[in-house]
């Protein structure tokens, strides 16, 4: 199979068209068969429920391809279990757990020529995303849908390397308490749009949230969960009393990774703003990449500072690890590394 002739090295993250994408519609209580399409446009209803009632849920994971050659991705298996609940949430159809993995294994041994080499950086990015498209005019769930996938090669998220960001607490919430924190979709991101635009116009790389309920513990970022290292290397998960901290896959590999391979000492709880500053690490961990440390929060007048020359050790180690057993470099004692058989 012969590779796209792209600069593979200078890839930015953005959005290019592949081949093909996969595509399955639900109609009459039922999902189709599904299958590759190579048209990569949508046509809507005026009145589809996506457009009136917010009815939409996404996953975001990679493929890519390691040492020896082999196309892979990474627990396709857990994104499929997380859509399936999103969609649950917003009384959406939930997708085919199996199904779901079926069509990403598909659409990416179609698109195999735009998974980028090893060694480059890049990865070819995989957005499953699911949306309602029976027309509703009555406050109600709609009752077709459509679930999609498109794949699109991405350069890494840090072009100069990974270096220390700033984050600021906004005056905004993420979440309603008992919301939906806790699940991937389009609205929890919309909420987010308006602060993110503030924060960036004042040099911040995002947003701190508080919990919606007291505004006293720690949540997550705009698009990413938080982690923080105390002095003695114990690595703390902030946790959430009403459910508005989504569930990352990447962050729950990484306590997986420090735990059972590391050896660290884990505390997933509840964290009080306030103490932060007894920490001497902090990083926000997702998808795009996998941990980028933060080297400064502020609050108003208030800075805790970490450090914004270079990458603490416990972040880089973990960053190293889990890359590591994505490409292949280190052994897969979980089983997560999922092989995409390409002929």
């Amino acid at each position: 199979m012969e590779k796209k002739d792209l600069d593979w090295g200078n890839l930015s993250f953005a959005y290019m068209h592949t081949d093909y994408s996969y595509v399955c519609n639900y109609k009459d209580g039922a999902w189709e068969e599904g299958g590759l399409t190579s048209d990569h446009t949508v046509t809507l209803s005026e009145c589809a429920g996506l457009l009136h009632y917010c009815q939409e849920v996404f996953e975001g994971l990679k493929a890519y391809t390691t040492e020896n050659g082999d196309i892979v991705c990474f627990r396709p298996d857990m994104n499929a279990q997380r859509m399936y609940d999103s969609a649950a949430r917003l009384e959406m159809p939930s997708f085919p757990k199996d199904k779901f993995v079926e069509a990403v294994e598909m659409v990416v041994r179609a698109n195999a020529a735009w998974v980028p080499p090893f060694g480059s950086g890049a990865t070819l990015y995989i957005r499953p995303f699911m949306f309602a498209t029976g027309d509703v005019i009555g406050v109600k769930p709609a009752t077709e849908y459509q679930f999609r996938i498109l794949v699109t090669p991405v350069g890494p998220y840090y072009k100069g390397g990974v270096k220390p960001v700033k984050l600021q607490v906004p005056e905004f919430d993420r979440a309603a308490p008992h919301g939906t924190g806790n699940i991937k979709a389009g609205l929890n991101y919309a909420m987010s749009l308006h602060p993110s635009v503030i924060a960036h116009s004042k040099g911040y790389a995002d947003n701190l949230f508080l919990d919606p309920q007291t505004r006293t513990y720690v949540e997550e970022t705009g698009g990413a969960n938080v982690l923080f290292v105390k002095k003695d290397g114990t690595l703390v998960v902030p946790q959430s009393f009403t459910d508005s901290i989504l569930p990352s896959i990447t962050r729950r590999s990484l306590v997986d990774v420090a735990e059972k391979m590391l050896g660290m000492t884990v505390e997933q709880r509840p964290v009080r703003f306030d103490e932060i500053d007894q920490f001497v690490e902090c990083g926000m961990c997702g998808t795009a990449a996998v941990i980028s440390p933060v080297g400064q929060i502020d609050n108003g007048d208030q800075s805790v500072v970490y450090g914004m020359e270079h990458v603490g050790p416990v972040m880089k180690k973990l960053r190293e690890t889990l890359t590591g057993i994505q490409s292949g470099a280190i052994e897969d004692q979980f089983g997560w590394v999922h092989k995409i058989d390409v002929e």
